[in-house]
């Protein structure tokens, strides 16, 4: 009788995560020992090394090596784990730049990278200046990395198909995330009821490139077909925006000690939701005399936020967003329905879902 093998089990996002951080540790230590002599480099591989470690949740990473697996049943190799690394790489340039345009003092729970680099120059005649400075630099360096990782180990290890649709992804993925982040700084600190360019900001900046960039990029190197990749972007996009509908919510209404960042910076930046147009929109004219007087406003302290809370819920925005997180969950596992995915595939996707729409971090 022939022995039945069976495929091995999937790795969860825990072992995707691990993975991930194991390539990226071996990346940075390369990159040190190419370069012993530019002692200066430490200061950055250190403050990388501890952002990588801080407990961000890699959706992106997870995601790609997700969309590998609703294809195939075997593991992915190690060229499919390093453009998931890359991503990440990306990412960590994101949110480095991103810091510095919201001037958040906390990431993760911890000092953002502009003032880390800040406080080792304390002495300096301009500190704070020298550290945004200094941190644009590192993300910078983190980007070029991002494409470092890919060329110095990956380029070879995939085929010419698979490299034929990996990079237009890529591109894609950080063309878009640029473009979204444009459209947010445009739209910060001018708060307006108009919810489509809100809904706008969230697909470029979050739903394309955190979901269905990622998701669909391990799918097409694992070689999805056109129907699958269909089926993928029409789970990830409405799931990518009630991803960013529910941190939009935890950015006001989030517990700092577990989401690791401040719950006053969108409000004191004024950000352009669809939680605070909506608000807009039904909001009474006092109501929206006040919005408009709080946000954006820098000294903002907690009982202005309180008061801006208070209007969020009254005029039923709140309300709104969370049945706007409820349909987006309920359509991207419509998209699921029928789509020549592995069943197993499914049930993985479906797990994600729910802890996406869900989460409290």
């Amino acid at each position: 009788m022939t022995a039945v093998t069976e495929a091995p089990a999937p790795m969860d996002p825990a072992s995707i995560r691990a993975a991930v951080g194991e390539l990226l540790h071996t990346f940075l230590d390369e990159r040190e020992r190419a370069a012993v002599e530019i002692p200066e480099l430490a200061v950055f591989t250190g403050l990388l090394r501890d952002l990588l470690d801080a407990g961000g949740k890699r959706i992106r990473p997870v995601l790609c090596v997700v969309g590998w697996q609703t294809i195939r049943d075997d593991p992915p190799p190690s060229a499919v784990l390093r453009v998931a690394a890359s991503i990440e790489l990306f990412h960590a340039c994101a949110l480095i730049h991103d810091d510095i345009m919201d001037r958040s003092d906390t990431r993760r729970g911890r000092p953002t990278a502009h003032r880390v680099l800040a406080a080792r120059h304390a002495d300096h005649p301009d500190p704070a200046n020298l550290g945004t400075n200094a941190a644009i630099l590192f993300g910078d360096l983190a980007l070029g990395w991002s494409y470092d990782l890919l060329h110095l180990h990956t380029a070879q290890d995939l085929t010419p198909e698979q490299r034929a649709v990996a990079w237009p992804l890529l591109n894609a993925l950080r063309t878009e995330t640029l473009v979204g982040q444009y459209l947010d700084l445009t739209a910060t600190g001018r708060p307006t009821a108009d919810t489509g360019s809100a809904w706008r900001i969230i697909r470029y900046k979050t739903a394309r490139y955190t979901i269905e960039h990622p998701l669909c990029l391990g799918a097409a190197l694992a070689g999805a077909n056109l129907v699958q990749l269909r089926a993928l972007s029409a789970y990830a996009l409405p799931l990518g925006e009630a991803f960013q509908l529910r941190d939009d919510l935890l950015g006001v209404f989030g517990d700092p000690g577990r989401t690791g960042k401040s719950d006053l910076d969108d409000l004191r930046e004024a950000k352009h939701t669809v939680l605070v147009a909506t608000a807009l929109q039904r909001a009474t004219p006092g109501e929206a005399r006040t919005l408009q007087a709080l946000l954006g406003h820098g000294a903002l302290d907690e009982d202005g936020a309180r008061t801006i809370r208070e209007i969020l819920i009254a005029t039923g925005a709140v309300s709104a967003v969370e049945r706007a997180v409820h349909e987006r969950h309920e359509q991207a596992l419509h998209a699921l329905t029928g789509s020549r995915l592995a069943p197993g595939a499914i049930a993985r996707l479906r797990r994600l879902a729910e802890s996406v729409t869900t989460r409290n971090t």
